[in-house]
């Protein structure tokens, strides 16, 4: 291979060689590469917008005050479905919550029963400044992933409204995801929650009321 890479650039070299012999007279062209200009970098902020970006980042504001109406312990009865249809399995479950971080976050600690054995998960729960939305996050011992929500409240239905993902372990594949957090009054609020079915299709698997 390298015998016959060197044998054609020899005979590239001749044969550019043959093609300019005698025309020195004419005019070349101009190969060379034109510069290329540097994007101009945005200005750097101001230290002080800076810090008050940061400030306002930082600080607890009307929605985590909100957010602390959550803290106590709940008790509720949970009904879930395995597809759409099917009675549901209903289990006494009990949600004790409280603020962290200087009343930054809410951290709930989940325990009920599912198919007959204890289920237990976590949450977390905060209101992201910039992003100008609710954050969840959600683990349980009914398997090893992360579920990731976000979304908004609705003051005149009383409604927290979350979207995200979760893992399919058939497929290993995220699906989608949705909550619903309805406040009838300040010692009630009703949670229900919305997946992909057998079918691929959405379908209420949790419902439950607490108090």
């Amino acid at each position: 291979m390298k015998k016959i890479l060197l044998l054609f650039t020899v005979s590239a070299g001749m044969l550019a060689a043959c093609n300019n012999a005698g025309t020195d007279d004419k005019p070349k062209t101009d190969t060379a590469k034109k510069e290329v200009k540097a994007e101009t970098p945005p200005p750097a902020m101001d230290s002080a917008a800076m810090s008050k970006a940061w400030e306002a980042f930082m600080t607890p504001g009307a929605n985590h005050k909100w957010l602390e109406k959550m803290n106590g312990t709940w008790e509720g009865e949970v009904s879930t479905w395995m597809a759409p249809g099917a009675p549901p399995e209903k289990a006494k479950a009990t949600n004790v919550q409280h603020s962290i971080l200087g009343g930054r976050y809410v951290v709930g600690n989940y325990t009920s029963t599912m198919m007959g054995m204890p289920f237990e998960g976590v949450s977390t729960m905060g209101y992201d400044n910039g992003k100008k939305l609710f954050l969840a996050d959600w683990v349980d011992n009914g398997g090893t992933g992360i579920i990731h929500m976000s979304g908004t409240y609705d003051e005149a239905g009383k409604t927290l409204s979350l979207k995200g993902t979760q893992t399919d372990p058939v497929t290993s594949k995220d699906t989608d995801i949705r909550e619903e957090l309805k406040f009838t009054d300040d010692n009630t609020y009703v949670q229900t929650m919305y997946g992909a079915g057998p079918d691929g299709k959405e379908m209420k698997f949790l419902e439950g009321t607490f108090k």
